[in-house]
């Protein structure tokens, strides 16, 4: 049978074609048609293939056709790996306390941290040559998530490569990765995944790859070996998932979007020499362990903006060394912490601080880095609600070359609203 065949035929035992990531019914579908798939699949061209043919009618399928056929890629690329790798994945929590839940027990569940590592567990358990363990950091939560995810681990979980940590730890012994941060209130997030890549860099493992993802289900883990690929073969020093590309897969909300492309269309006009990169804020990059011990520490920015302070010195090492990677992705909004937080202000300054730290200066950048420094969240919700229409209309990934929306366009709106 035809691999396109096999995807007509597929139909969901619940018989949804969408994702619920409270429902493990549906990752169990995705998981079952992504298995069928590599198992018929001869080479990773066969299954690469396939997705180039669904991604030319991308509507024509659901998320879960298209995230089993990346995570059939996925386990196709790790099987024709003929060295030893080791993955360590990284998430923080903060309020997770109801996500972490099953649906039993929250109307929001998603049981994320079991569901984790039975994703990893599908993944991997084939091929000797590959581990992994993961790291939870609690992110000085004040629902008690990281207590709650070692009380799951006792009573669900009976391996040994799962490990809670605890970013106030981190900061009571003084350890130098929590250098700058005086209380866990100065994270959200940037310290805790900060510190757990820089605890499983110390453990100086052969081959070893950190990822850093977000607590929640958005992006099914399934697809580490997409991130693994272009490390491993093109010698990137990092690989990161982008929600903005041809043959990425998404499902967002629409007031997301829009602010969403405003905010890369800004941190863009600054830092420049990351023009070749569009989606900076999806939480799913892996780095060579070796990288991470070169930029992990003395980092002023230890909350949302995090990424951007990584992937800068990152591509000062070597200019173009991350490779950006089409994945499919869920908005999980539900128990979102940055939807109430509105963080968008707060990091387009911390960008705006970078770009004066690390990148030599240039009128043009000047100009916007200045600009984003006078914005409150007021001007950000007026300019929210007046996004330009050059900008709305145009894709993401051409906001590189797209100049036209200067500051003074921006000024002129503000003082019109």
């Amino acid at each position: 049978m035809e691999f396109i065949e096999i995807l007509n035929a597929f139909e969901p035992k619940n018989h949804s074609s969408e994702i619920d990531l409270t429902d493990e019914s549906h990752n169990r579908d995705i998981e079952f048609l992504a298995n069928h798939l590599y198992s018929k699949s001869v080479s990773l061209e066969d299954l690469k293939n396939l997705e180039i043919q669904i991604i030319k009618f991308k509507e024509k399928y659901s998320l879960i056709q298209h995230t089993a056929v990346k995570i059939a890629i996925s386990k196709k690329i790790l099987s024709e790996i003929k060295q030893k790798i080791h993955f360590t994945i990284v998430f923080a929590v903060y309020k997770e306390n109801n996500r972490i839940l099953t649906k039993e027990e929250h109307p929001n569940g998603e049981d994320f941290l079991i569901r984790k590592i039975n994703q990893l567990e599908n993944l991997t358990k084939e091929f000797p040559l590959i581990s992994w363990d993961l790291i939870v950091v609690d992110d000085g939560c004040p629902e008690n998530s990281g207590k709650i995810a070692e009380n799951i681990l006792e009573k669900r979980y009976s391996g040994n490569n799962v490990e809670v940590l605890y970013l106030q730890n981190a900061i009571d012994k003084k350890l130098k990765i929590a250098e700058g941060l005086k209380t866990t209130d100065d994270s959200r997030k940037g310290g805790s995944v900060e510190y757990g890549m820089w605890y499983a860099a110390e453990k100086n493992i052969e081959n070893h790859i950190i990822i850093y993802t977000d607590a929640d289900l958005s992006t099914h883990i399934g697809q580490i070996g997409l991130l693994a690929e272009p490390i491993i073969k093109d010698e990137k020093y990092a690989a990161i998932a982008s929600r903005r590309e041809d043959a990425s897969v998404v499902i967002k909300k629409g007031t997301r979007n829009a602010r969403g492309k405003l905010f890369i269309y800004l941190w863009k006009r600054m830092v420049r020499r990351l023009n070749y990169i569009t989606d900076t804020q999806c939480g799913f990059k892996a780095f060579r362990a070796d990288i991470v011990k070169k930029i992990i520490l003395h980092n002023f920015e230890k909350k949302f903006a995090f990424d951007i302070e990584l992937l800068i010195k990152t591509d000062k090492f070597k200019r173009e060394s991350i490779a950006k990677v089409p994945i499919a992705w869920i908005d999980s909004d539900a128990e979102s912490t940055t939807t109430d937080l509105q963080p968008y202000v707060e990091m387009l300054k911390s960008i705006a601080d970078m770009y004066f730290k690390y990148l030599p200066p240039n009128s043009f950048s000047h100009s916007f880095a200045y600009f984003v420094k006078s914005l409150n969240q007021e001007k950000w919700q007026v300019l929210v609600d007046h996004v330009p229409e050059g900008i709305m209309i145009k894709s993401a990934v051409h906001y590189d070359k797209y100049d036209e929306i200067k500051v003074s366009v921006f000024q002129k709106i503000l003082d019109e609203n």
